[in-house]
């Protein structure tokens, strides 16, 4: 195996799934918040699983995404 190989593929897909995460969470709050859907108080939990074929791993990853900033916080 070639480890700088692997790494650099492993940081390209690493670095798109960052991006069209965050891409489609933000496109996908909007359209809830314009639909009334979505008040925009409070948070919301998210999940991400990562699954990578051929060596059997799943990987989950949970949390919460706050959609107001908390009182005291800079801003």
């Amino acid at each position: 195996m070639d480890n700088e190989t692997f790494n650099l593929d492993l940081r390209k897909f690493l670095k798109q799934v960052g991006v069209t995460s965050q891409r489609e969470i933000e496109l996908a709050v909007g359209r809830a918040l314009a639909s009334g859907r979505l008040d925009g108080v409070g948070s919301l939990p998210v999940r991400m699983v990562l699954t990578v074929d051929g060596i059997g791993l799943t990987h989950e990853v949970t949390g919460d995404l706050s959609l107001e900033r908390e009182s005291g916080q800079p801003g």
